[in-house]
């Protein structure tokens, strides 16, 4: 199953990405500002306290709600949702539930969300 190691040499491994500084995170490159497509879940663990990251939750971009919600009715054990999610295209992703090729998977198509249009079709010619 999958861990932040595996999500790090994943992310990095798709065009124009870069790793947080601050926090555990990846975006890509989009009309001169950075996108996350995946980064620590933030979990507010007391109310009125700050939100703790939780290293073994992905919060994963998605293209849609549509999407949201298919990956949510898919499987409860690896995919999960917060209130602080509603409405924002993002699912929570059990990093020890997934396999390392589904989260491959997941993470080519969050950054397939917020790359480059153009690099997104170059990504995909090189691939075949």
């Amino acid at each position: 199953m999958a861990d932040q190691d595996d999500v790090r040499r994943i992310a990095l491994a798709l065009p124009d990405t870069s790793e947080g500084e601050d926090r555990f995170g990846f975006s890509v490159r989009n009309k001169g500002k950075d996108r996350g497509f995946a980064w620590v879940w933030m979990e507010r663990v007391h109310p009125k306290k700050a939100r703790v990251p939780q290293p073994e939750v992905l919060a994963v971009r998605v293209a849609n709600d549509g999407e949201k919600q298919a990956l949510l009715a898919s499987d409860s054990e690896k995919f999960f949702t917060e209130p602080h999610y509603n409405g924002y295209p993002a699912v929570l992703v059990r990093l020890a539930n997934v396999p390392v090729d589904e989260l491959e998977e997941l993470l080519t198509d969050a950054w397939r969300c917020q790359a480059p249009r153009q690099l997104v079709k170059e990504f995909d010619e090189a691939r075949g």
